[in-house]
């Protein structure tokens, strides 16, 4: 019986042990984002936030999360929704991307406190980047313009529009955009205004194209078919991690 109840306890303190839920709060807002340790040494204890897409935390942000530890990197996938707020569709999806859009800097202090959480669980506070897919891109973009304490940001496939009526400020973050050549999705006046913003706000950036690819190439749960405007590049997917993987060996040296 004694026997029964340790290897009973022991069970529950490995199970325990692998979870990597970690809960916060913004105000009385409850918010659930996921960790991830360095697999391998990190003498900076460098930190990544992995800002998901427009359906809240999902499968591809969390596997990016944990290529990042098999990095060497701590990552932290945020929750900027809410935990009683995961949209149930499409729908619901655009209408609370589109107020966190609307309201960059509520945006921001959601991605400001992941950064808070991540730092407490031991990442170095001056060596910290944010990723972001679609609209998590934006959301990258967002802590550069709002002068988060980061290294760098990358945007995968995310947008790039912003309020004509927002003031443009200096960016010292190091900005990595990167874009599929065909996506419907960002015009080019979105891309022009964005390119101009970069200049105007001295900012050391770099925004890679990759043909064939248009919105969302990154999730390997959509087809190929270029047609639907969000679809899978294998290619691009590669190519664009990679490139990720050397801005972060610039930035972080």
């Amino acid at each position: 019986m004694k026997f029964n109840i340790f290897i009973l306890l022991f069970s529950t303190m490995i199970s325990f042990a692998q979870i990597n839920t970690v809960s916060y709060l913004d105000g009385k807002d409850k918010l659930e984002g996921f960790f991830f340790k360095a697999e391998k040494p990190n003498s900076k204890n460098i930190g990544i936030i992995v800002l998901p897409a427009w359906m809240g935390i999902d499968n591809h942000a969390k596997e990016s999360a944990e290529a990042l530890s098999k990095l060497g990197y701590h990552a932290f996938v945020a929750d900027i929704y809410g935990s009683v707020n995961n949209p149930k569709n499409t729908e619901e999806a655009g209408k609370l991307a589109g107020y966190f859009k609307n309201n960059p800097e509520v945006y921001q202090k959601r991605i400001q406190l992941a950064i808070d959480q991540l730092v407490k669980l031991g990442a170095n506070k001056n060596e910290i980047a944010v990723i972001g897919y679609c609209f998590g891109g934006t959301g990258a973009i967002e802590a550069a313009r709002g002068n988060l304490n980061v290294k760098g940001i990358v945007s995968f496939h995310g947008g790039l529009g912003k309020d004509k009526m927002r003031t443009t400020v200096p960016i010292t973050a190091k900005v990595l955009v990167l874009h599929g050549a065909d996506d419907p999705y960002v015009p080019q006046k979105d891309i022009d205004a964005f390119q101009d913003e970069m200049r105007t706000a001295k900012a050391d950036w770099q925004m890679n194209y990759y043909a064939n690819a248009v919105h969302a190439f990154t999730h390997k749960d959509l087809s190929t078919d270029n047609s639907k405007g969000a679809a899978y590049n294998e290619k691009a997917d590669k190519r664009s991690w990679e490139a990720m993987k050397t801005f972060f060996l610039e930035l972080f040296k």
